[in-house]
């Protein structure tokens, strides 16, 4: 497997610096965090799109995917979802970027079946422009659909390969899943898996990886077990935490622990 981290626990980092932590530390390849406050975003000009598709390819470093924010399952109009999905797959293509995350975000208050169908109609109107740009769409188990059983309520009906899951693990655990539940129902739309940790259920600030209670291990065994050979992807949610450690100090012992991981399951 390959590993990533997410440009979410280092908010604002200039591009040459991310890199620099990347081949420091031994990372093949960076989630882009796709907002205005960040350096790559939808907003980019071609040629802004093109000197950050060269400086990765200078550097080394792959781009996993960028990790955008649109709500699939939101209620409302189709047209300024689909939109910002299309915008999304646009980027990831000029920036040479194989997968788009997308979250759920349904409305608690409607019944789960019409926010299913909300968010598979806009999933599946997207599919065919991804395909054309050869990028996948990715729907994170998050919020409204933060379990594999879930997510495969919209993935199963769309049917279509450039749109998948991508399995953040700390969300189907909170959802009650086991990892070998989350990875039964998604191996069919698996885009990759984003890794994290926590101290508990009721405090998600984030901690270095092997230092909380998420079930890494298990989630690396039933991986190897499938010889499922993606990427695992580090989502520090730096962002949201500013009491949390930064990240640099602790990429290298995160690689580490994930490398240690993958050699005793394999």
């Amino acid at each position: 497997m390959k590993l990533a981290f997410s440009t979410l626990g280092v908010p604002g980092l200039p591009l040459p610096d991310v890199l620099a932590l990347a081949t420091t530390h031994g990372y093949h390849g960076i989630e882009l965090r796709a907002h205005p406050e960040e350096p790559v975003h939808p907003g980019l000009a071609a040629a802004q799109r093109a000197d950050v598709a060269a400086a990765f390819k200078e550097a080394g470093v792959e781009i996993l995917g960028v990790a955008g924010y649109a709500r699939v399952a939101a209620p409302g109009e189709d047209g300024s979802v689909v939109e910002a999905v299309r915008a999304l797959v646009r980027l990831a293509h000029d920036i040479g970027a194989p997968f788009v995350r997308v979250f759920p975000g349904a409305n608690p208050e409607l019944p789960a079946a019409e926010s299913d169908a909300i968010a598979a109609r806009r999933l599946g109107t997207v599919a065919e422009d991804a395909a054309a740009l050869g990028v996948r769409v990715l729907l994170e188990t998050h919020d409204s659909h933060r379990t594999g059983a879930a997510a495969i309520r919209v993935l199963g009906p769309v049917g279509h390969r450039h749109v998948g899951a991508l399995w953040d693990v700390m969300h189907t655990w909170l959802g009650g899943e086991q990892p070998v539940e989350s990875y039964a129902a998604l191996a069919p739309h698996l885009g990759y898996v984003q890794v994290k940790d926590i101290a508990s259920a009721d405090d998600t600030t984030p901690l270095p990886l092997g230092a909380g209670v998420l079930p890494l291990t298990e989630c690396v065994d039933v991986l190897c077990r499938h010889g499922w050979d993606g990427w695992l992807c580090w989502e520090y949610e730096k962002r949201w935490y500013e009491s949390a450690a930064p990240l640099p100090g602790i990429l290298g012992a995160g690689r580490k622990h994930l490398l240690r991981l993958l050699d005793e399951a394999a």
